[in-house]
């Protein structure tokens, strides 16, 4: 920028022109960096420097002020300097408050936290762009409260609108939040809503966080909406936006020698009347201790030092811990029996065998009576014992109820959580199951599951790739694992059939297809890990065909975690299934099948999504390689 002698008029759209071509043409980085703060500096104090300054950015050609206006709002040191070097662009300018109040907050999510509070303070600073800003929140919110939006945008988009509300909630005024009260209320219900239905949980906290500061805000003086989530970094940057931080907050340190003096000179500075009321409130609350004291001296405490612990004894048949877990009202010894269960289901198999299914249907039902550390992991472990212990008729039962009437979504996912950890043990041998078990413990399905999903599925790839790796290496050699035969083998049916033949046929409390996707989506997982459990089992091929009728009715699902689910079920099937079977008996399918993970791969919005997808065509082009080494 030049410096213009003697007040004559000039034009500066030259110039103008000259920036816009250069930010275009992929050279703003090194003009702003040098103009920013040149500007910055000179319109500090000079009103005509702020003049030729919006005139500079108002002069950009339409074709080229998004790269302008970008720029400066990237490489602004905050909202106060953004406002002096536009002004009041994004009112005159049609394509600026377009880039500002559309494209930057909406249709792109790459930009930093910083950039969205330097736009939202810009159009906070002055009362001509107040309006856009309540008008960006009201879209924001129409987005971030849209059900089509959360299914179909990236976890990191959704994240990316949550931040700009709270921002834009920061910078409301009293009489501004009065105004639209009533319309904030009604957006927050229905996005809370639609986040609290997803099954990613980053959405629903998201959703839990946008609503809990939108309610804080509309009700000052009443109750508010308060969630139980984990209170990680990320959530606690997200409330820090909802506190404004002042523009010009800027604390000049003292020096070294000042700094005793002013904390010396400290103290004396205290009024009279607050020493006074100061040593009354000590001089009261001293004589109430005391008081305190002498009324608690008259109690003696109980000596307990000889007191015992009450041993309850615990059934040691299956029978009476029926007995004890369906009538007794001892609680003492409902809480034993509970504890000693699974142990004792182990080491009395026959025993077990005889009543099987009533222990499992009574494990099924069973509500924790009293406050036990653990119950839900003491109650899985004695289910997957009954499960392995007596594999058929228990897992018969377990799945024709999983679709049966009256069962809530908790008791619906136990039953997944059990069958998968059932068949993990039975897969393993036997000498191998002590250490096993206690690994096995938690169930391969995340009770929550988590925004990245596709990190087991990479792990078995690797873990496959290794051990069909040939090494040479002169180290000492390992001893050879005892061998032992596959118990999943002979009942892998019985677990993954009726699993799946009932999933589209809605009932009164239960529709997988409908709103309880959930659920559809722990059941998705579990087929692909009963799939991956069953490799080189007789069944496999006929499970590696029914799992891909079953992933093709449903591949175009609009859960992303289901979606996800999906994908780890082609992964599994293309590990388990032997190759010369997937290439004879499935070549159309798995063509069809490439097909839509190219698409997956370049439109679906979920992220892991893609991965999953780009993995599964790895795995068809290893296929492909071995097709081309085999002779024909």
């Amino acid at each position: 920028v030049c410096f213009v002698p003697g007040g004559l008029d000039c034009s500066i759209s030259f110039v103008s022109h000259v920036l816009g071509k250069v930010c275009v043409h992929g050279r703003q980085k090194e003009i702003l960096s040098v103009l920013v703060p040149r500007l910055t500096d000179l319109t500090k104090s000079d009103c005509i420097w702020q003049r030729i300054c919006w005139r500079l950015v108002e002069c950009v050609p339409d074709r080229w002020m998004e790269a302008v206006v970008l720029g400066f709002v990237q490489r602004a040191p905050g909202a106060d300097v953004l406002s002096r070097l536009l002004g009041n662009l994004v009112v005159k300018n049609k394509k600026a408050q377009f880039v500002v109040t559309q494209k930057v907050l909406l249709l792109q999510y790459c930009h930093t936290t910083a950039v969205l509070q330097n736009l939202l303070g810009y159009l906070s600073l002055d009362s001509l762009r107040r309006a856009l800003l309540i008008k960006v929140l009201q879209e924001l919110l129409e987005t971030w409260g849209s059900s089509s939006a959360v299914k179909h945008s990236p976890p990191e988009q959704q994240q990316y609108i949550s931040k700009a509300i709270l921002i834009c909630l920061s910078h409301l005024k009293e009489p501004e939040i009065e105004s639209c009260r009533q319309e904030l209320l009604t957006s927050m219900m229905e996005g809370v809503k639609c986040h609290l239905d997803s099954n990613l949980p980053q959405i629903r906290r998201l959703g839990m966080i946008v609503a809990e500061s939108i309610s804080s805000k509309i009700n000052t003086d009443g109750p508010v909406l308060k969630f139980q989530y984990e209170e990680d970094e990320e959530a606690r940057e997200l409330k820090s936006l909802l506190v404004q931080t002042p523009p010009f907050c800027v604390v000049p340190s003292l020096p070294d020698d000042n700094r005793n003096e002013k904390a010396d000179a400290a103290p004396p500075l205290v009024l009279e009347s607050n020493k006074k009321s100061h040593t009354t409130a000590l001089v009261m609350s001293d004589e109430e201790s005391d008081a305190e004291l002498d009324s608690d001296d008259d109690l003696i405490p109980y000596d307990m030092s000889e007191d015992k612990e009450l041993k309850i004894k615990a059934p040691v048949y299956i029978r009476d811990c029926i007995e004890v877990l369906t009538g007794s009202e001892d609680v003492d010894k409902w809480e034993a029996t509970v504890k000693t269960l699974e142990s004792l289901v182990r080491n009395n198999p026959a025993a077990t065998r005889e009543v099987s299914v009533e222990l499992a249907k009574i494990l099924l039902h069973l509500e924790e009576k009293t406050c036990i550390e653990g119950f839900v992991e003491l109650r899985q472990r004695a289910q997957v014992a009954v499960l392995t212990t007596d594999p058929i008729p228990v897992a018969k039962y377990l799945t024709s109820q999983f679709y049966s009437l009256n069962y809530s979504l908790r008791q619906r996912m136990d039953i997944l959580d059990v069958l998968v950890l059932a068949a993990q043990e039975l897969s393993y041998p036997k000498s191998h199951r002590k250490t096993k078990h206690s690994g096995a413990q938690n169930p391969c399905i995340q009770l929550l599951p988590g925004s990245d999903s596709s990190k087991d599925w990479r792990r078995i790839v690797d873990e496959r790739i290794k051990s069909k790796t040939r090494r040479f290496a002169t180290g000492q050699s390992q001893a050879e694992l005892a061998s032992s035969p596959n118990e999943f083998s002979s009942v892998v049916g019985h677990f993954f059939f009726p699993l799946i033949q009932q999933f589209d046929r809605p009932l009164t409390t239960f529709d997988l297809l409908g709103e309880d996707h959930f659920v559809l989506g722990r059941l998705v997982h579990t087929l692909a890990i009963l799939m991956y459990l069953a490799v080189n089992t007789v069944a496999v091929t006929a499970m590696g065909k029914a799992l891909l009728e079953f992933v093709w009715a449903l591949r175009f699902h609009t859960d992303s975690y289901v979606r996800q689910g999906l994908l780890s079920c082609i992964s599994s099937m293309l590990l388990s299934v032997p190759t010369e079977r997937l290439l004879q008996d499935m070549t159309e399918e798995l063509l069809e099948t490439q097909s839509w993970l190219g698409d997956v791969v370049e439109k679906d919005p979920d992220g892991d999504c893609r991965r999953l997808a780009l993995q599964n065509l790895l795995l068809m082009e290893n296929l492909k390689k071995k097709l081309k080494i085999v002779p024909s």
